[in-house]
């Protein structure tokens, strides 16, 4: 089945060549298991046109229904949230006091759901979380039910370290290359955005720091976490009026195993909800090469992110 294709209703994922998968290492379908941390609802649906972030282990998975997802029952929220008990972050006293307020409803689209607020952008819209952003209109959003996780290379579970649902992706083909050489080329997308909720976490602060240094060492630094920097945790604000935190962690020489790997870079936007949840945007792609997306892009879209009443998708 190729990306794009409807699987029967009711069935699961096929098995299919992950585009970041490293010659030698095995690939696995996704597991059953409980709710997941991005709430995936219950859904048919095939593989996305497209892949994930880029480098490494990114995984791009196709929720077929509420069972059919990554073992989370059987993972801690710790790994789920990005981090284990030894490396989880102390709360942070600004970010603590981060909160949202409830969004104006904005543009509609033709359909009634939300529109984009940039004049030529692209809304994105996770219908189960009630979130939404804007994206540049070179970007694709992908449907509402794709989900995109990292994993550790090793592990023969694949248990997600962080993910991403209702993403939008920018040049999925970005770069091209077979490295295990089995005569079919792999893609790799300049970039990813999407969301998630973070129920579990500290507070914002803590999401902030740890899923953005999980999505660089998942899908750009790995196994090397030393090669990973986070930067200050800062409130921001976003344009309608949503405040929270936001953190950039970046790469810097990772090993270079194949002919897409590259360093990387991943901005996460963590807030409270006006439901009292906590919930995150991300951004994650490659640094350093030319074509890099600027992080005053990446605020400018971060500064879209608004929350929707469920009556209006």
């Amino acid at each position: 089945m190729w990306p794009g294709e409807q699987p029967p209703a009711g069935g699961r994922n096929p098995r299919r060549n992950n585009p970041f998968q490293r010659p030698g290492h095995r690939h696995h379908p996704p597991h059953q298991g409980g709710p997941a941390p991005w709430d995936a609802p219950t859904v048919t649906a095939g593989p996305p046109a497209g892949g994930g972030p880029g480098g490494r282990r990114t995984r791009v998975v196709a929720i077929v229904a509420a069972a059919a997802v990554v073992a989370v029952a059987a993972v801690t929220g710790a790994v789920l949230l990005g981090g284990g008990e030894d490396d989880r972050a102390e709360p942070d006293p600004a970010a603590s006091s981060a909160s949202a307020s409830p969004s104006p409803a904005g543009p509609r689209d033709a359909d009634g759901g939300p529109g984009a607020t940039v004049p030529g952008w692209k809304a994105v819209v996770n219908p189960g979380l009630g979130v939404a952003f804007d994206v540049p209109a070179s970007w694709q959003p992908q449907s509402p039910d794709w989900v995109t996780f990292v994993t550790e290379d090793d592990d023969p579970d694949d248990k997600p370290l962080v993910a991403m649902k209702a993403p939008a992706v920018l040049e999925e083909r970005w770069c091209t290359a077979d490295d295990d050489r089995d005569g079919s080329a792999d893609h790799t997308p300049l970039a990813s955005a999407g969301t998630r909720g973070n129920n579990g976490a500290r507070n914002t602060g803590e999401i902030a720091r740890t899923d953005s240094a999980q999505w660089v060492y998942g899908a750009f630094a790995q196994p090397d976490r030393r090669r990973i920097t986070t930067g200050p945790v800062t409130s921001f604000t976003t344009a309608s009026g949503i405040t929270g935190s936001l953190a950039t962690s970046r790469s810097s020489g990772v090993e270079k195993r194949g002919e897409c790997d590259t360093d990387g870079k991943a901005t996460t936007f963590a807030f409270k909800s006006a439901d009292g949840d906590l919930v995150s945007w991300s951004f994650v792609g490659p640094a350093g090469v030319g074509d890099e997306v600027p992080d005053a892009t990446v605020r400018e879209i971060a500064a879209t992110v608004r929350e929707f009443a469920p009556s209006e998708s």
